[in-house]
């Protein structure tokens, strides 16, 4: 069974004063495992909010976000917020703007802390040689093998981005959520991180959501969306064919 993602009718709105916000509008999409659907649109439209939504950070006023994984097919928009904090953890990697990386941790330690979400007991020692072997692997996957011991100050902008994409590959999730990941980047770098976000998703078979207002990179993408105003509208579809 193939990862995949499909949200339905998707609406989600916010009080603002006597007024209520719409911040998404019946908003449909889907995206299969192992290809990327990128979301365009000015700032303030909505954009971040539905990533939020897809990924059980937020929860929406209506609609579906379907999620299938090995394991079965999961309704993200109706799990309660125990449920929703464990599928976030066990099948969801979210890449941020901002790479959030704990200063006092190497590059290593940051992938293996992932282990520890969550947990209420005793990790043994062969659970923690077999995250330290995974971290390993994916830091070597992302070109910073030689960099593993080293803390974030002793990293660059786009070295600390590919802790983070690491980060989120640790326990192997079925869907990526990823907010602009190149707009702390020069155009170079930038450039890097999208090519490995590509790569990452082909080779993982995750179904990825990638927010963006760099369009210089989308055809590289399969499909891209466009939002304005919490409307989401299907650009254009196998643009990277």
């Amino acid at each position: 069974m193939t990862n995949s993602l499909k949200v339905a009718d998707l609406t989600l709105t916010f009080p603002d004063g006597a007024e209520t916000i719409t911040a998404l509008d019946h908003v449909n999409l889907s995206v299969r495992g192992g290809e990327i659907a990128a979301i365009t649109g000015p700032s303030g439209s909505g954009k971040s909010t539905l990533l939020a939504a897809t990924s059980t950070l937020v929860r929406p006023d209506s609609g579906r976000v379907e999620l299938e994984t090995a394991s079965g097919t999961v309704d993200l928009a109706k799990l309660s917020r125990r449920e929703a904090t464990t599928v976030r953890r066990d099948s969801i990697g979210i890449v941020f703007q901002q790479s959030n990386l704990i200063p006092a941790l190497t590059a290593l330690e940051q992938l293996e802390a992932m282990v520890h979400l969550g947990q209420t007991f005793f990790v043994s020692p062969a659970r923690r040689r077999e995250a330290r072997s995974h971290a390993s692997e994916l830091l070597a996957a992302v070109g910073l093998g030689d960099h593993r011991n080293k803390r974030p100050a002793q990293l660059s902008g786009g070295q600390r981005q590919r802790v983070n994409i690491a980060r989120a590959l640790m326990n192997n999730p079925s869907l990526l959520v990823i907010d602009e990941p190149t707009s702390s980047l020069d155009q170079e770098r930038g450039a890097a991180i999208i090519d490995l976000i590509v790569k990452i998703a082909r080779e993982h078979n995750a179904a990825t959501l990638l927010v963006t207002h760099d369009l210089s990179h989308m055809h590289q993408m399969d499909t891209v969306y466009r939002m304005v105003d919490g409307v989401l509208s299907l650009e254009s579809a196998n643009a990277a064919a």
